[in-house]
């Protein structure tokens, strides 16, 4: 009888890591999706780059301000230098990160000649 029981509480705990790790990955599947909406295909005005891995051409996305070049033949996608981290980087900031990097982000030009000639008509 006792051995029936540790049966039954085994299989109710594998349920429920079944059900958690349903869960996730459906979070996962929307997140990717959410993520594929974001790409934008960039004409390359018919000189595509070779893939560097195979004979296949490039085809490069715009995704949040970085391009990226993926290879129609192979699949692979190609960063430059850096990319890779400044994406992940803005991907996991929340809003409060996007919200700070607005801030300290340096202004344009033409705004800073606008705010020092707000600033000289409030000295006068």
């Amino acid at each position: 009888m006792e051995n029936e029981k540790d049966r039954f509480g085994e299989t109710m705990r594998l349920v429920e890591r079944a059900k958690e790790d349903i869960y996730f990955a459906e979070r996962d599947r929307e997140l990717l999706e959410k993520l594929r909406g974001q790409l934008r295909r960039i004409d390359n005005d018919g000189t595509a780059p070779r893939c560097p891995k195979c004979p296949g051409k490039l085809e490069s996305y715009a995704f949040d301000e970085f391009v990226l070049d993926r290879c129609h033949e192979c699949g692979g996608i190609w960063l430059d230098q850096g990319e890779l981290e400044a994406i992940v980087k803005r991907i996991s900031r929340g809003p409060l990160g996007a919200w700070l990097e607005v801030l300290t982000a340096n202004p344009e030009p033409s705004s800073l000649a606008h705010r020092r000639g707000l600033d000289e008509a409030s000295n006068r």
